[in-house]
């Protein structure tokens, strides 16, 4: 991990400088339909459009770019960040090594290992990433990059609320995916300058509520693996950087359950014909299970990612629409 802790909005704001023509500035999607059936003004901020199709190439290029010219780079993850690391380390002429889930989506490794890294597989639920990462950046005298608990990392993210901001402008709630942090750290870091009556609330997987838990407690919170559909947010431990920044500005953490997420990508895909993976889905689910409560508001939504494997979104968007 860095030995630098803190992040600030100017750190957003020198990521977004350093993003520019790099990191796509994705669309704010507008739905009528969605507005009457939520009985609010909702903007989507459609990440899934995101080159390696979600928002962690934000974080994870400026975090690479800090680095010195030549340094090869060692990640562990899920899959988003996995693709970008990949991604961005190529375009920068680094090697990679990427440490991932055996169980990850088949299209999340293919991806990475397309992007030149070398992939590394292990059991998510008897294996140590963190501690198979830091064999290998031992070994190969690599530079580890961390999914959300860097201070470049939540800057990085921070982007994709910076633009949503500046494109919808004030906004009364936003709605944030949440596993370790980073995205939601860097999300209140842009609505403290840019949108400071806004309500940010991060939203989890009922099966990975280790970030509600440690508000509650005031401590971070360790878990086992989560057991949920939503693969980029089944962390067991909020981040220590971005934690503290959601303490002092959250609003509130929401949870849902993989049945509310499968509505949540149904709807997306019939209302608005995108596909939105599970994790990405949290935003928009976590609005939909407060009916009513934003009636006639101003609600944005970050869509987080939509990298899943398509006889996974046709399952379960097509076990959704059946069931409703």
């Amino acid at each position: 991990m860095s030995a630098r802790t803190t992040v600030t909005p100017a750190d957003v704001r020198a990521a977004a400088r350093a993003l520019d023509g790099v990191a796509h500035r994705t669309p704010v999607m507008r739905s009528r339909q969605l507005d009457e059936m939520l009985g609010c003004e909702v903007h989507l901020k459609a990440e899934n459009l995101q080159r390696t199709g979600a928002f962690k190439l934000r974080g994870a290029y400026w975090a690479l770019s800090r680095l010195p010219a030549g340094t090869p780079v060692v990640a562990y993850s899920a899959g988003n960040h996995a693709q970008a690391v990949a991604l961005a380390a190529r375009e920068q002429g680094r090697t990679a090594i990427i440490v991932m889930p055996a169980d990850a989506p088949r299209a999340k490794r293919e991806a990475t290992a397309g992007y030149g890294a070398q992939v590394v597989l292990y059991d998510r639920y008897t294996e140590s990433r963190e501690e198979i990462a830091a064999a290998l950046a031992s070994e190969h005298g690599g530079t580890l990059i961390p999914p959300f608990d860097h201070p470049d990392i939540v800057a990085g993210q921070g982007t994709a609320a910076l633009e949503l901001f500046e494109e919808a402008g004030q906004l009364d709630a936003l709605f944030v995916p949440c596993g370790g942090g980073g995205l939601l750290g860097g999300s209140l870091l842009a609505a403290a300058e840019l949108a400071p009556g806004c309500a940010v609330l991060g939203v989890e997987p009922e099966a990975g509520d280790d970030v509600q838990r440690s508000l509650a407690t005031g401590t971070r919170v360790l878990i086992d693996v989560p057991r949920t559909i939503a693969d980029g947010a089944q962390t067991r431990q909020v981040g220590a950087i971005p934690f503290p920044l959601i303490q002092e500005h959250c609003a509130g953490i929401r949870t849902v359950s993989d049945a509310q997420l499968a509505e949540a990508m149904a709807l997306l895909a019939t209302r608005l014909k995108t596909v939105v993976e599970p994790t990405g889905a949290l935003g928009l689910a976590g609005l939909r299970a407060e009916p009513g409560a934003w009636s006639g508001r101003r609600v944005g939504v970050i869509l987080s990612g939509g990298n899943v494997d398509l006889d996974v979104f046709a399952r379960l968007v097509g076990g959704a629409a059946a069931a409703a």
